[in-house]
């Protein structure tokens, strides 16, 4: 759960979209607060000197002559007027300023001592500049006019000023933007999702209806096309012609592999007929010797026991065939006998072909494994390697179950599995079969995948096929 969260990729598009919704509102709300902001401090600048060149160009005009005379005490009473009066402008300190940058006068005398150098950073700078200059982190700005007569320069006029109640609009006017565009923000993601989620509806029932199909079962209502939307029902209709194409598919290659099963039944019923009919000629001539000298104990013993493993050899044929195509579906899980009584079913093959079947079973003597889905499998892939080996070849079989997992192993020397008939077997989706063959090895593998077991192809041209089936130990699957 926690990967699947921190894989964005893996996210649904309900969620997705409007997440995309929300980042991109959260971007332009930035940009836009940034454009807002820096407009509004534009603003409050050009104003700030809008009054500042005012109220100091007023200044100036009374402070002419006395400057032009270095009378000190006028030029602070002059200065001590406008700061004792509500100009409008946020002086903290004015300063004047010989041409030689020594005080003047100041509205402040033990902070800028008269006919001395001014010492201040900002003010220096300010003068240097010849332009307001701002220093946002003492919440401080100075403004310069130039004192002349006649053209001549008789000084320079600073006012330092206070821009503390600017920043604090820009502040609030910050604080309003954030909330607001978080708000907005908010807001059109659960719009966003509640639309996707609404107009992603109809998605959602096709994907469900999918899983059905997938899983064999029909997908019913599911698939009757929502209403409104042309391209949905479009869609829906085309899905709908899938499932039923699909259904159809399925249902005629079931309908195949039973009747290759029956036909497979067929094969091997001749074969126990002629397994049946060889031991019955020797059994009739044990018959006939016991009529003819029964009398002999010793002839008699000899007979009995001929009959005894005649019968058996019958009874093991006739029981494998039972046990493989019963249709049984409530046995009990897969015993090592029943994997045992395989090769009775394909013994035929082998004595036709002269193979040498090379027989190796480890189970347990039951395992909770869906016996009749596992037999059916292995019967297919059997035959089919008997089928594939040369004439005085050979076939491995191995059956071993370790670590919660049976395991199979079926070996030929045949001409090597072709590759498309490989990939039925490997798949992990549904199986498929090519048209006209492969209806067997579509048939194991079909069987083998619903109940839950893996088959692995290891193939070398001119050499041979080995094929490896795994299935685990559980509560057996349910095999249609």
């Amino acid at each position: 759960m926690s990967r699947t969260l921190l894989a964005p990729r893996s996210w649904p598009l309900a969620v997705k979209v409007p997440l995309v919704v929300a980042a991109l509102m959260a971007a332009l709300g930035v940009l836009a607060s940034w454009l807002v902001l820096a407009n509004l401090a534009d603003i409050q600048e050009r104003n700030l000197r809008r009054l500042a060149d005012v109220t100091l160009g007023t200044l100036a005009a009374s402070l002419a002559a006395p400057v032009e005379r270095r009378d000190i005490w006028e030029t602070f009473d002059a200065l001590d007027r406008l700061t004792a009066t509500d100009s409008g402008m946020p002086a903290v300190a004015m300063v004047v300023l010989l041409p030689g940058g020594e005080v003047l006068a100041a509205s402040d005398p033990r902070r800028f001592p008269t006919l001395r150098r001014l010492d201040e950073p900002l003010l220096r700078a300010a003068l240097r500049a010849g332009d307001m200059l701002f220093d946002t982190s003492r919440a401080r700005a100075v403004a310069t006019y130039r004192l002349e007569e006649g053209g001549e320069q008789l000084g320079t006029l600073l006012a330092e000023l206070d821009i503390g109640a600017l920043l604090a609009e820009r502040r609030r006017a910050t604080v309003a933007l954030v909330v607001s565009n978080s708000f907005l923000t908010l807001v059109m993601a659960g719009v966003g999702y509640a639309l996707v989620r609404r107009m992603l509806g109809p998605l959602s029932r096709l994907a469900v209806a999918a899983e059905r199909l997938e899983r064999g079962e029909d997908p019913g209502e599911l698939l009757e096309p929502p209403q409104g939307s042309r391209e949905f029902r479009k869609l829906f209709g085309r899905f709908r012609a899938m499932a039923r194409a699909v259904q159809e598919r399925e249902t005629i290659l079931k309908r195949l592999a039973e009747e290759d099963r029956l036909a497979q039944l067929g094969r091997l019923a001749s074969a126990m007929a002629h397994e049946v009919n060889n031991p019955l000629a020797g059994l009739l001539t044990v018959v006939d010797t016991l009529r003819r000298r029964g009398e002999d104990d010793g002839v008699r013993r000899h007979a009995v026991e001929l009959l005894e493993r005649g019968l058996l050899g019958i009874r093991n044929v006739v029981g494998a065939m039972l046990v493989a195509y019963k249709e049984d579906r409530e046995a009990p899980g897969l015993t090592r006998r029943a994997i045992d009584d395989l090769r009775y079913l394909v013994q035929h093959e082998v004595a036709r072909k002269r193979l040498e079947l090379v027989w190796t079973n480890r189970l347990p003597p039951v395992l909770p494994v869906d016996g009749g889905a596992v037999r059916q499998a292995l019967l297919n892939l059997l035959l089919n390697a008997c089928g594939a080996s040369p004439v005085g070849g050979k076939v491995v079989f191995e059956a071993v179950a370790e670590d919660g997992v049976c395991r199979f192993l079926i070996a030929d020397q045949g001409p090597g599995l072709p590759a498309d008939m490989a990939a039925i077997l490997e798949r992990s989706g549904p199986p498929t079969t090519p048209p006209g063959r492969g209806l067997g090895l579509w048939t194991a593998a079909t069987l083998w995948q619903r109940i839950g077991g893996t088959i692995r192809v290891e193939r070398v041209p001119g050499k041979g096929t080995r094929i490896r089936l795994a299935v685990p130990v559980r509560v057996r699957a349910e095999v249609v």
